[in-house]
């Protein structure tokens, strides 16, 4: 009885450690869009980034540290460029 709880523990603990690390790798280097539900990996989105941050006048800082209403009209504009 004693084994097979140690054996479900020793197996739990090595799905969470590798849910944990798998995680990390597939999100890095992404932007996740919570408006439309889809992500852009960093290094193609720099140049929309910074087109969109020349073409409204915005002084450069990182997307992740705007407001949540700058960052909406981010994506707004950038899925506008998609569709041109």
């Amino acid at each position: 009885m004693l084994t097979r709880k140690i054996s479900l523990c020793l197996f739990a603990g090595a799905l969470s450690i590798a849910g944990f690390t798998s995680g990390c790798t597939v999100h890095a280097g992404y932007y996740n869009d919570p408006y439309y539900h889809d992500r852009h990996a960093v290094d193609g989105e720099v140049v929309y980034y910074n087109q969109w941050e020349h073409d409204t006048h915005r002084e450069h800082a990182d997307l992740n540290k705007r407001n949540k209403q700058e960052q909406k009209e981010y994506w707004d504009w950038r899925h506008q460029q998609d569709h041109h």
